[in-house]
């Protein structure tokens, strides 16, 4: 008899998860990690001076929150909620933003406002349902067909159709940094539901982050796992599956190319097929900073707000973005930053701060973005440079050297698309080879700490 039901390569949120579901349903897990540490994309650590925690790479997370598998599971961590969710600020303090209330909001974007209640407002109203078909299972009939059909008659569409409707640099803006998340370019399809769902996840749920960082989640999922008698071990890495103990399935929380090594002969040649093809997106480029205390905004929303984004008018942005996917380095970069210690004391000794930011980049870039990400945020925050007291960078290739899932940098599980986002057909895409099943982010609903990837090929796995 073997001595677990189930062995799960990658200790990543969709490993976790996948060994959660599991364990929830009776089965006896084992999880292997790489690196000495659990978590993936979900690690903090002291990277720049002691006592500064900065995380890894996830630090805002309105999926998780929003997770029907976490609410399921009832995560065991504390959500630090910044009074706004997320700025935008256009430069010359110009503010603008999307707070937790949709009327505010709205008020905010002036002419602009009637058509952001018109068309975010239904969505919020249904957050829940909208959350669960964009996150939900691949099924050619949703559980909730008016609320897919409400998501799916806008969220197919580019992401610049939906902007173009708007007309206030506040509004065009905000959507901008919205759809910038899909790291696609914004004339692509489904990129404006993108857009349109973290708009939604902002009013109905807050990006919150985790008291103490990221790595909060991994171990909360990693409690449950060990409560049911399962197994976690680190430092271990894994070439082959004939390198595991016998088990009834394998499930493997890394790319398609790793996990087409691992599982040898036994993986099915018309996934080898597949994967061989798979697209790659861009990188990004990291820098996390030691701060000598907040940065100085000058517009007056970006001090309340947990995530910041960065790059200027709509159309600002989508230049650097198309940049980008052009394969070039823009001098403009779009930045995405958090600025986790205002509103969590425990990230930074009393009186200092710390701030996590990137940009995209073409994949596989060996450049150094530190120079233009720093002048974007002291675009914004003029006296910015001045706080620095040190900082650590990631570029592509150091990411993959911490997580080998970033390939080439690249953080979304492979390029967005049309073809990844419904992996539908005769093998699924979850099963890949007789008792093997992939739970990375490169199968459905894809990238994000929200673990329904884990989830669902669990699901797969088992039946249930």
């Amino acid at each position: 008899m073997s001595e677990y039901d189930a062995v799960i390569v990658g200790a990543g949120p969709n490993g976790l998860a996948a060994a959660v579901h599991l364990t929830r349903s009776g089965r006896r897990v084992l999880v292997v990690e790489q690196a000495d540490t659990i978590g993936g994309g979900t690690r903090t650590e002291e990277l720049t001076l002691p006592g500064f925690w900065h995380d890894v790479c996830s630090a805002i997370h309105p999926l998780g929150i929003a997770s029907p598998f976490f609410r399921e599971v009832g995560l065991d961590v504390e959500w630090v909620h910044p009074e706004i969710p997320v700025s935008h600020p256009l430069g010359d303090g110009r503010p603008a933003g999307l707070k937790r209330d949709l009327e505010e909001s709205a008020l905010s974007f002036g002419s602009d406002g009637q058509r952001y209640r018109r068309v975010i407002g239904p969505l919020v109203e249904r957050a829940d349902e909208i959350i669960d078909s964009f996150l939900g299972p691949l099924q050619m009939v949703p559980r909730n067909p008016a609320s897919f059909a409400r998501l799916a008659t806008r969220g197919a569409l580019p992401a610049s159709t939906i902007i173009n409707r708007f007309t206030t640099d506040e509004a065009r803006g905000v959507l901008a940094g919205m759809a910038a998340h899909a790291i696609a370019p914004f004339g692509s399809p489904l990129t404006g539901g993108v857009a349109l769902l973290f708009a939604v996840t902002a009013h109905a749920y807050g990006w919150p982050m985790v008291k103490g960082g990221s790595r909060g989640i991994a171990e909360a999922l990693a409690a449950v796992i060990v409560a049911g008698g399962g197994a976690i071990e680190t430092g271990r890495l894994v070439t082959s599956i004939d390198e595991l103990p016998s088990a009834e399935v394998v499930l493997l929380d890394v790319m398609p190319e790793s996990a087409v090594e691992i599982g040898g002969d036994r993986v099915m040649s018309r996934y080898r097929r597949r994967s061989s093809g798979r697209k790659r997106g861009p990188a990004v480029f990291k820098i996390d900073w030691a701060l000598d205390g907040p940065i100085p905004w000058t517009d007056e929303l970006s001090p309340l707000a947990g995530t910041v984004h960065l790059g200027g008018t709509y159309e600002e942005v989508m230049a650097a973005e198309d940049e980008v996917h052009a394969g070039r380095h823009p001098s403009r970069p779009f930045v995405l930053l958090a600025q986790q210690s205002k509103f969590d004391p425990t990230r930074a000794p009393e009186g200092k701060h710390t701030a996590w930011a990137y940009s995209h980049v073409p994949g596989g870039s060996d450049r150094d973005m530190t120079e233009p990400i720093e002048a974007q945020v002291e675009r914004f925050a003029p006296g910015f440079r001045d706080l620095i007291l040190d900082r650590h960078t990631m570029n592509a290739a150091a990411l993959e050297a911490h997580n080998p899932n970033y390939v080439g940098g690249d953080i979304a599980g492979g390029g967005f698309g049309v073809k990844k986002v419904f992996q539908f057909g005769s093998i699924g895409p979850y099963k890949i080879g007789d008792g093997i099943y992939l739970c990375s982010s490169s199968t459905p609903p894809g990238a994000g700490v929200h673990g329904m990837c884990g989830y669902y090929a669990a699901k797969a796995a088992i039946g249930a």
